[in-house]
């Protein structure tokens, strides 16, 4: 098959690459216990990009094939009218090339949309990359969570799109290190951060915030969504872990930028800590109150 044939978008055919170039060194230099455990989530999230950005060049390539056909019809009106000079023709003419014009811009709209869901996929895909990995955990760290927020703010901007964090902490974890050790300490936060990984959507980003706090940004997620998955994943944490912790969450609101939005998530994981430990809280955006252990989705029983 003749690749350079498929007119697939630069940027996707980058994107691809440097996904393949990450997981073959990643391949080459990994421990292979240690590559078992943790290229399964990685080939996951990669399997969910590479199939956002075929679908993205998919439609970029329908739209282009749909234009390219009005153009050759309008390019062979031109060249029957060529000999003639009636007026009605020109007429018919000037409405056909009116017709034309106006999904051309509509197709530079789609191709400028689809290029920014190309550079928030890309984003995606260099979360793969160590430089924003945490070494102790897998799971990203300040760096990819910053990148992370960035794109959601860019396509909030953009679309108007939601989404939402949450905070964790894990509960009396000074403890944890006092009376086991920090091996223990580390081996505790590697088992929590498996737990959160292998609970989140392949769209949704975990990363360590600092010491024993962990942030998920979950897109296209708004408040009561948010606060049922928070709810959920304490829950889980309890159930299977030797820890507990505690959560915060909030969802992006007009005017809010990566700090007040991470600040009023912050709030509301203190406000779980002070109201005992081991629950969730959620910033409305004016107070935090308890997200409610039986919580469930409007129209679930």
């Amino acid at each position: 098959m003749d690749w350079w044939n498929l007119q697939i978008p630069v940027p996707v055919a980058l994107a691809v690459v440097a996904a393949m170039g990450y997981l073959i060194s990643r391949q080459r230099r990994a421990n292979p216990n240690d590559m078992v455990t943790r290229s399964r989530r990685e080939l996951k999230r990669a399997q969910a990009v590479a199939s956002e950005l075929e679908k993205i060049a998919w439609a970029v390539r329908q739209s282009l094939a749909r234009h390219h056909a009005s153009v050759s019809r309008f390019k062979d009106h031109v060249s029957r009218l060529s000999s003639q000079q009636q007026e009605a023709a020109w007429k018919e003419l000037c409405r056909e090339a009116e017709d034309i014009l106006k999904p051309t811009l509509q197709l530079a709209t789609q191709i400028a949309n689809a290029y920014d869901e190309i550079r928030q996929q890309s984003a995606n895909l260099m979360t793969f990359t160590e430089v924003r990995t945490d070494p102790l955990t897998g799971v990203n760290n300040r760096r990819g969570l910053d990148d992370a927020l960035n794109a959601q703010f860019a396509l909030k901007t953009r679309y108007n799109a939601t989404f939402a964090v949450a905070m964790f902490d894990i509960d009396h974890f000074k403890q944890v290190n006092d009376q086991q050790g920090h091996l223990h300490g580390d081996r505790v936060l590697q088992e929590l951060a498996q737990l959160f990984d292998e609970s989140i959507r392949e769209t949704d980003i975990v990363a360590r915030y600092g010491g024993e706090e962990f942030v998920i940004v979950m897109p296209h997620t708004d408040l009561a969504g948010a606060r049922i998955f928070a709810e959920r994943l304490r829950a889980r944490v309890h159930q299977q872990l030797t820890v507990t912790v505690s959560g915060g969450v909030a969802a992006v609101g007009d005017g809010d930028t990566q700090e007040t939005l991470i600040a009023r998530a912050d709030a509301a994981l203190y406000s779980a800590k002070t109201d005992g430990r081991n629950r969730v809280f959620c910033h409305t955006g004016q107070d935090t109150e308890l997200v409610a252990v039986d919580e469930q989705p409007v129209g679930v029983a």
